[in-house]
């Protein structure tokens, strides 16, 4: 599947309240990171790989009451360093010897043999039982 974030919508009054969700999300199977947002930290943001929102929001709902509006699951693109990778690549491999390519043989012709009895041939002109 691929890296998820979630945003989730929370009223969380207190302290106790955003880290009771805090706890709630990371205790699922596949999360990665979780976080706060926003200007009253209303805002749950969950990274993981594999999480079901749904299941997510089922179980925020089910601790925290039917207060958890779920805003956006959007796919998260890995920040790659072309130069950096590429140079680590170089590094890390031995060179590789050419590859061998197979000579091709064509084909031989062999003549086809028929394994069949043919009663012409067996036919004698001077046999008395005929």
């Amino acid at each position: 599947m691929g890296k998820q974030k979630m945003v989730l919508r929370l009223t969380m009054e207190d302290d106790k309240k955003r880290s009771k969700a805090m706890q709630i999300a990371v205790s699922l199977n596949g999360v990665i990171s979780a976080g706060l947002e926003g200007e009253g930290k209303d805002k749950l943001v969950v990274v993981g790989d594999g999480v079901d929102s749904i299941k997510l929001t089922m179980a925020l709902r089910k601790k925290m009451g039917h207060v958890v509006e779920l805003l956006s699951v959007a796919a998260v693109e890995e920040k790659k360093d072309n130069k950096s990778e590429g140079d680590a690549k170089k590094q890390q491999q031995p060179p590789q010897p050419p590859a061998m390519i197979p000579y091709y043989y064509p084909p031989q012709v062999v003549p086809v043999q028929y394994a069949y009895d043919n009663p012409a041939d067996r036919y004698d002109p001077n046999c008395s039982l005929m």
